[in-house]
C-alpha cells in the first residue's frame, strides 16, 4: 500500500497484476515463477521512509526494500499504475517454468 494514500490503491494493482500473470501462465502452459535479482548494484533500504517512533522501533523486523526500480517502492499510484497495469510480465525479472 501506500504512506500518502489509500493502501488499497496499491492492493487493487497489485491483485490486477496477479492476475495478468496467472493469464500469462495459463496461456503459456507455466507452472510456477519467481523474482530475481541480477543487478548486484542493488542496495538494501528500509521499507518505510518513516522517522516515527513506533516506525523506528520495528525498523529491522519489517520488510526491506531495494535502491532502484522494480526493487523499490516509490509511493507514486501514477508510476505504478501504468507500471502493473500496461508493462509486460515476463520481463527480465520473473522467471518462469513448466
Amino acid at each position: 500500500g501506500y504512506t500518502n494514500a489509500s493502501w488499497t490503491l496499491k492492493s487493487d494493482l497489485t491483485t490486477q497484476y496477479m492476475c495478468r500473470l496467472i493469464r500469462h501462465m495459463d496461456k503459456n502452459q507455466l507452472t510456477a515463477f519467481e523474482v530475481v535479482n541480477n543487478d548486484a548494484s542493488v542496495e538494501e533500504r528500509p521499507f518505510l521512509d518513516l522517522s516515527s517512533g513506533y516506525v523506528s522501533r520495528m525498523m529491522d523486523k519489517l520488510p526491506k526494500q531495494g535502491s532502484k526500480a522494480p526493487w523499490k517502492l516509490y509511493q507514486n499510484y501514477t508510476m505504478d499504475f501504468i507500471k502493473l497495469k500496461f508493462e509486460r510480465v515476463n520481463d527480465d525479472v520473473v522467471r518462469f517454468t513448466r
